[in-house]
C-alpha cells in the first residue's frame, strides 16, 4: 500500500539506507523537506515501511515549466527487487502530473542508475561526487 507519510515517519529509512554510519537522525533531514508543496511517499508491506521517497519543487538548470526533485528514494534490504520503488516512482509521477508539474529530477546515485533508466529517466550530467556519500548524476524524466 502506498500512502502519504511524514518526515518523522520516514527518517529511520533515510539513516539505515542513505546515512548509515555515524548520521545522527538530525543528518538526514533534507532542507527541503518541509517547504510548500513538498510530500513524502511511503510503500508500505504487511503494515511496515519498506520504501520511502521525498518530493519537493524545485526547478533545475534550463528547464521550462514546474519541476519537482526526487530525494531520498530508498528501500529497505530485506525488500529490495519486489517492485516496490517502482511501484511508488510511478504513483509519484503521476500524482504530480495531476498537479501539473512538467517534470521530476534528481541526483542519482551511481549504483541506482539502472533504476532510474528503467523509470524513464535520462541523464543529463557528468558524473560527480557526494562528499562521503558517493558518485552521482543528474538525471530527470519529463511528465507532461
Amino acid at each position: 500500500m502506498i500512502k502519504f507519510i511524514t518526515v518523522d515517519e520516514l527518517l529511520p529509512i533515510r539513516k539505515e539506507v542513505l546515512r548509515p554510519g555515524n548520521f545522527t537522525m538530525d543528518d538526514c533531514k533534507f532542507p527541503t523537506d518541509n517547504v510548500p508543496g513538498a510530500f513524502h511517499l511511503g510503500y508500505c508491506h504487511d503494515e511496515e515501511l519498506a520504501c520511502i521517497a521525498s518530493f519537493g519543487p524545485q526547478s533545475y538548470g534550463e528547464f521550462t515549466g514546474t519541476g519537482y526533485q526526487l530525494r531520498g528514494m530508498a528501500t529497505i534490504e530485506k525488500y529490495r527487487g519486489k517492485g516496490f520503488g517502482n511501484q511508488l516512482l510511478n504513483f509519484g509521477l503521476v500524482y504530480l502530473r495531476g498537479l501539473k508539474a512538467n517534470y521530476v529530477w534528481c541526483n542519482a546515485r551511481k549504483k541506482a542508475l539502472k533504476f532510474y533508466l528503467s523509470m524513464g529517466f535520462e541523464i543529463i550530467s557528468a558524473e560527480f561526487e557526494v562528499p562521503v556519500i558517493g558518485p552521482h548524476y543528474v538525471m530527470y524524466v519529463k511528465i507532461q
